[in-house]
């Protein structure tokens, strides 16, 4: 049997570039939508039903594209993804009434969705059992420069001066629009032809949702990345009114939030190190419990001094959960279920979204402002628990020898640079 030689890096490069391109026209259009939305005269319930369409309306695509890309590629994602962006973000900014910007703010989650299946299902492809941890950690470098940038550029181009919102809010629709087109060009031949499923095999049986789900790991990962993302999302959403009871300037309040995602990056490009010395478990066991006690530590009223040491450090621990979540769905998921695993992950992060933000107000209705960073330090401490309970890996120095793909028969072509280890 003759072998045909790996993919390299190269692609990875190019779809973590991709990726700050549509995760920062993301980032860019969220605010702009809502600030559009107030120029049409939303209150903040309107507000809120804009926002939540964004994160339900993909809740109903996430597994069917899943069980897509689970037996064919994953590429065409991308660029659907891409469209499905810049076409929403395009259109919220001409829409002329709020029913026309919950429903583009929809088809903007939707493209978002699509982007991040595709993305991660790549990445989970063309990447060897050693090298799992390490590619995802790079691929989410590329949110979080989106996520960096993209709320600074939407706040440089929005203006309410003189009743200019509604415009300036457009503007930076648009020109989010023009950012996600962008990422096109990173993503030519991002999915080697020795890493898609053969089109001539018979499909395989599809692995049912409750099998995935009862896959030990599975639940976990989801419950980490969850827990993760909730409290990014309660942040950068209550710091400014935390920061607004305790006399702290928004400009100050977004230099800390800006701090977050800068050590959260800083935690990305060190994750192999970290991981050879602790292992996955051990490692998302200790961020997850110290990030729950520094959420928990936020509601104290601690001077801006030691405000941002306690960001900076939370941002580095929040930094290690969505990328060791992805390893830890993948790898405990069924070999030929990996892709759907990913988008139900997914779909618990968008559940998250929805319900976190909800349970959070209520609790700051009832308790104060600081409440809700303690109901996220419960929940980043029961994702310590979990994360604890998983195996305790450590990536050797030399990367291992990717594992064939089930999905193509024994007498097939090699599928060099293909990560479908066994579970």
């Amino acid at each position: 049997m003759t072998t045909t030689p790996g993919p390299g890096r190269s692609w990875l490069l190019r779809l973590v570039i991709a990726f700050a391109f549509a995760q920062g026209a993301v980032s860019m259009a969220r605010p702009a939508v809502s600030y559009r939305a107030l120029a049409l005269g939303a209150d903040e319930r309107a507000i809120g039903v804009i926002t939540g369409v964004y994160a339900l309306l993909p809740l109903f695509a996430a597994v069917p594209l899943g069980r897509r890309t689970d037996h064919g590629r994953c590429a065409p994602l991308l660029p659907l993804g891409v469209a499905l962006i810049a076409g929403g973000c395009s259109l919220s900014g001409r829409a002329g009434s709020l029913t026309a910007m919950a429903a583009w703010s929809g088809v903007m989650g939707l493209g978002h969705l699509c982007f991040v299946i595709g993305a991660q299902s790549i990445v989970a492809r063309q990447s060897a059992p050693a090298e799992q941890d390490r590619n995802f950690g790079h691929f989410t470098i590329g949110a979080s420069l989106g996520q960096l940038i993209g709320p600074i550029a939407a706040g440089y181009l929005i203006s309410e001066r003189d009743g200019a919102m509604g415009r300036t809010s457009a503007l930076a629709l648009t020109v989010s629009a023009a950012v996600a087109a962008v990422s096109l060009g990173s993503l030519w031949r991002i999915e080697h032809r020795t890493t898609s499923v053969r089109r001539d095999k018979a499909p395989a049986a599809k692995v049912p949702v409750g099998s995935i789900l009862r896959a030990r790991g599975v639940p976990a990962g989801i419950f980490i990345s969850l827990a993760v993302l909730s409290a990014t999302d309660i942040l950068t959403a209550y710091l400014p009114v935390v920061g607004e009871h305790r006399g702290i300037a928004p400009a100050t309040v977004g230099l800390l939030l800006s701090l977050r995602a800068a050590a959260t990056i800083a935690c990305r490009l060190v994750m192999t190190p970290m991981l050879r010395v602790l292992g996955r478990a051990a490692l998302l066991a200790s961020t997850c419990l110290l990030a729950g006690l520094l959420c928990a530590g936020i509601a104290l009223p601690v001077p801006v001094p030691a405000l941002a040491v306690m960001l900076a450090v939370l941002g580095f621990c929040l930094g290690a959960g969505q990328p060791l979540s992805m390893t830890t769905v993948v790898q405990a998921a069924p070999a030929a279920a990996r892709s759907t695993a990913l988008a139900l992950r997914l779909t618990g992060n968008r559940l998250g979204q929805v319900a976190t933000p909800a349970a959070a107000g209520l609790v700051a209705g009832v308790a104060g402002t600081a409440a809700p960073f303690v109901m996220l330090g419960v929940l980043l401490i029961a994702a310590a628990g979990l994360g604890s309970r998983g195996k305790d890996e450590r990536p050797s120095r030399g990367d291992r020898a990717p594992q064939p793909d089930p999905a193509v028969p024994d007498n097939g072509p090699a599928r060099a640079g293909l990560n479908r280890n066994p579970t």
